[in-house]
């Protein structure tokens, strides 16, 4: 017969069934309401993320487009002042080879001066003299050492700004590569979006790069190079003006010099000119008391051979005074009496004896008078000589200062300078100073 077997099991009353199937109604309809909860705040978190998100990519996007703009109109700023500044370094480098050659050309006159100098040393006797003509060459060659040192110290002064414009360039076009880089990264940052194929996710992206500046230290990175490059075109300017200005004093300076010392050159000429006409207006006069002169001298000397022949008779004559009077000394005994003849005898000595030393006094009187004319005569032709000599000094130095004013390729020496021998038809006057020279 068969029987019901119990299983050991809890039994749960009617009440406790229909509690526990409220309590499972009651639960899922909580953990419907959670989960309606949940979805709507998902649903209002996807929609506030993804306005974040677009927002926040929307306001980088223009923060990046800002300052590609902000970068872009720094590196246009460089761009400008780079090339203001390779301006001014061209401007600047002509001006300073202008006053190279400036100051090259400032040997031509120095050595005109000195040669004129070193030529007027040749004058002679009284026409060495300290005249307007060589103060004047001397301050020419003061004024010359002046403007050299001048024109050094210019050139210095731009050889040392080109120094500092070429560094201030160079921090520039350092600064200016930099922006360029910089332009090339936000802009490719700029058209990367959700579609771009070489987006992915970086180790540490919001890390804090060595050697990251603030943006007030790139600001002002940029605006002290700009401003320093500024001031430095400002002073190459200053520098240039002073270059062009201390060519043109200097120049204006040479140039009244020039003329002061060839006016001196020519006021001397004329002098000596003026005094060369009357030479030539007593030419004849001279001419005439040259050959009166040589008359004289002619005379002169054949007044002395008379002399000497009334010398040489009176010595005879003293001769045979002596003799006889030598002759008388041996009368014998009383017969050796002083009697007129005696008498008349050494009065005709002492008498010759008087005539002798007064002819060999007149003889050395009409030598010394020879020697006189002879040194009057040569100091006349050595003074004519002379003055020829320092004409043609002053011409030849004239003929050599042309080179201030005739280009190199056109300049013919009008003067040999060895010779001292025209090379062209000169006035009648500049001829006779070359005959007489």
């Amino acid at each position: 017969m068969a029987t019901l077997s119990l299983k050991p099991s809890q039994r749960f009353r009617l009440p406790d069934w229909h509690t526990n199937a409220q309590l499972l109604s009651t639960n899922a309809e909580l953990k419907r309401d959670a989960s309606h909860q949940i979805r709507q705040e998902a649903r209002v978190l996807r929609n506030d993320t993804n306005n974040q998100t677009i927002w926040d990519e929307h306001d980088n996007r223009t923060r990046l487009a800002e300052r590609v703009d902000t970068v872009n109109r720094w590196k246009e700023m460089l761009d400008k002042c780079l090339t203001d500044l390779d301006a001014e370094i061209d401007a600047l480098t002509q001006m300073k080879e202008s006053a190279e050659q400036n100051l090259q050309a400032k040997n031509l006159p120095l050595d005109v001066a000195i040669e004129c100098l070193t030529l007027r040393d040749s004058r002679r006797d009284i026409d060495v003299v300290k005249d307007p003509v060589e103060e004047e060459l001397h301050k020419e060659v003061e004024v010359i050492d002046a403007t050299k040192k001048a024109l050094q110290q210019k050139i210095s002064q731009s050889f040392e700004k080109l120094c500092l414009l070429q560094e201030v360039r160079q921090q520039l076009n350092s600064d200016h590569r930099g922006k360029v880089e910089t332009l090339d990264i936000d802009r490719g940052c700029l058209s990367l979006n959700l579609k771009s194929p070489n987006i992915s996710l970086k180790i540490n992206p919001t890390r804090v790069p060595d050697g990251s500046s603030t943006l007030q230290q790139w600001d002002e990175f940029s605006r002290f190079n700009k401003n320093r490059a500024e001031a430095e075109m400002k002073e190459a300017t200053e520098l240039r003006e002073a270059i062009a200005l201390t060519i043109a004093e200097t120049n204006n300076e040479l140039e009244a010099q020039r003329v002061a010392t060839e006016f001196a050159f020519r006021k001397r000429l004329r002098e000596m000119e003026k005094a060369y006409s009357e030479l030539k207006w007593q030419e004849k006069n001279r001419s005439l008391c040259s050959l009166q002169t040589l008359e004289e001298i002619a005379e002169l000397q054949e007044d002395i051979q008379h002399l000497e022949e009334d010398l040489r008779r009176k010595l005879l004559n003293l001769k045979l005074c002596h003799t006889r009077l030598e002759s008388r000394t041996y009368r014998p005994n009383v017969e050796l009496c002083r009697d007129q003849a005696q008498y008349g005898l050494t009065d005709e000595v002492h008498q010759l004896e008087a005539t002798i030393a007064a002819l060999k006094q007149k003889l050395a009187q009409a030598q010394d008078a020879l020697d006189a004319l002879y040194k009057h005569l040569a100091r006349l032709q050595a003074d004519i000589a002379c003055k020829a000599n320092s004409m043609l000094l002053d011409t030849k130095c004239m003929d050599i200062r042309r080179k201030l004013t005739v280009p190199a390729e056109k300049f013919t020496p009008e003067v040999d300078t060895f010779t001292r021998t025209t090379n062209r038809t000169m006035s009648p006057l500049k001829s006779c100073q070359l005959e007489l020279a």
